[in-house]
């Protein structure tokens, strides 16, 4: 099978979007907690976040044109705090169903049946039932020309492991130990089954296989 450029302009709306989607492979899913300046709260799945850079710790999200209200990235802007909490095994569905566009005033928390649960030094909700909650201070944020997407930059502040067990000697974090899934497309979750880890890639060398020894709770 073989889509050209004429292929793809071709296709129905709808079909076009689940094949992009899903061109870019597994990618994680993630829960957005945040707080309007009026403290109502929002919870929205994100499947675009990446790892910006150690030192600072920076991590980016793309989020879709703000042609409407966009909830999330305004409360964003408006606080300057959100947090980014794994989706696991247990909530995906409530996770997935918050992709629904809520109006403003519901809570997707209460709407989904998920609990909001807050942690000094944030003022962005967590999510109770997520097994791995990162704070995030909001850095910047810019449109981008090509399509209206914006790229939202934040530095990590907090990180909350609700499994010791999960955290490695080298700090490797085992996602499997906290059942963390993958989202394919738009609506396809995976759980995952490691292969291997390996040494850092150097020239004339033969990578070996790290072994995962993880800290004793």
């Amino acid at each position: 099978m073989h889509f050209a450029t004429t292929d793809i302009n071709n296709l129905d709306q709808q079909t076009r979007v689940h094949l992009i989607n899903s061109l870019s492979g597994f990618k994680s899913a993630n829960l957005i907690g945040t707080v309007d300046a009026q403290g109502k709260e929002n919870l929205s799945i994100v499947s675009s976040i990446f790892h910006l850079g150690a030192n600072p710790p920076l991590i980016g999200m793309i989020m879709r044109p703000h042609s409407v209200p966009r909830h999330t990235l305004e409360n964003i802007l408006q606080t300057g705090q959100y947090t980014i909490n794994h989706v696991n095994d247990e909530i995906v569905e409530q996770a997935h169903q918050t992709s629904a566009r809520y109006d403003k005033d519901i809570s997707e928390f209460l709407a989904v049946g998920l609990n909001p649960q807050y942690k000094q030094n944030s003022i962005a909700p967590f999510v109770k039932e997520s097994k791995l909650k990162i704070a995030v201070e909001f850095k910047s944020s810019q449109t981008i020309e090509l399509n209206q997407t914006e790229l939202v930059i934040g530095q990590i502040t907090d990180i909350y492991l609700e499994d010791d067990s999960a955290y490695c000697q080298d700090g490797f974090l085992d996602l499997e130990r906290i059942n963390t899934v993958a989202v394919s497309g738009l609506d396809r979750y995976h759980t995952t089954t490691a292969l291997t880890r390996l040494s850092y890639a150097k020239p004339e060398v033969q990578v070996q296989t790290i072994p995962v020894t993880t800290m004793k709770k």
